[in-house]
């Protein structure tokens, strides 16, 4: 309830701050944010060529397949890669103001959710002009993009934390994002996997998420509940085990950053 109080109390700083995030990322470049809808556009471009005709992937819809897991997954990356060095970034402010520290690491989040549900559209564009086409099970996108916001912010808060007194950690997180990747299910399918150890796949949160996207585009059915259910959970406690770290590292920020 001290965090909803806060963001309240302070609810234009937070609102300034996302729209610095949102502006910041691609300030000085021709494109500007139209780099949010070309990077996974150039990723996919170059996994459409490689798995299907190198590697013989044999997967139908393959191009709408990839697009659907590739936007999810830079949502991800994005706000973990910003979030993780957020508060070393705003040294200054910190030593100098007093404000909430969590806005912070929300405002990576918020704002890679705001850029999220925009390139939606591309995923959306890829459906129609596809040939799958959309049904109603799309309203189940903002709760399922909410769960992974959820998720990706609390992964945020205590990497942001941690990466204030341990600097390699940015290094450490760049190589496991890196092998998270392909241990989750976006360029192949979860049946690749023999049955009876596909269970640890699941395990990732990440999988239950791209799966849930994939069900609501591609095959026009609601989330599984079981993996919903298990991702919904999940995804609370990894929030509250990282604001229980960032709160209780928050106390050095000013002597540490």
């Amino acid at each position: 309830m001290q965090l909803v109080k806060n963001l309240y109390n302070y609810r234009e700083l937070l609102k300034s701050n996302v729209k610095k995030e949102i502006r910041g990322k691609y300030k000085g470049s021709f494109l500007g944010v139209l780099w949010s809808f070309i990077n996974p556009l150039l990723q996919v471009a170059v996994y459409a060529i490689v798995f299907p005709y190198i590697m013989r992937v044999q997967t139908e819809n393959y191009l709408i397949y990839l697009i659907i897991g590739i936007i999810p997954w830079t949502f991800f990356t994005t706000v973990i890669n910003q979030g993780m060095v957020t508060v070393r970034i705003n040294a200054g402010i910190i030593k100098k103001v007093y404000f909430p520290r969590e806005i912070l690491p929300i405002s990576v989040a918020v704002s890679g959710l705001i850029n999220f549900l925009i390139s939606c559209i591309i995923i959306l564009l890829f459906c129609i002009f596809g040939g799958v086409g959309v049904s109603w099970h799309i309203i189940f996108l903002p709760l399922i993009a909410i769960i992974q916001f959820i998720l990706t912010l609390g992964i945020a808060f205590a990497l942001s934390a941690i990466n204030v007194y341990i600097k390699d950690t940015e290094y450490l997180i760049t190589f496991f994002i890196n092998m998270l990747f392909y241990a989750t299910p976006i360029l192949y399918e979860a049946t690749l996997f023999p049955e009876s150890i596909r269970f640890i796949l699941y395990l990732n949160p990440m999988t239950q998420v791209v799966e849930a996207y994939r069900n609501i585009f591609l095959y026009h059915q609601l989330p599984n509940l079981e993996g919903f259910v298990y991702l919904v959970v999940i995804s609370i406690i990894i929030l509250g085990i990282g604001l229980l770290i960032f709160r209780k590292l928050e106390k050095g920020f000013a002597e540490e950053v």
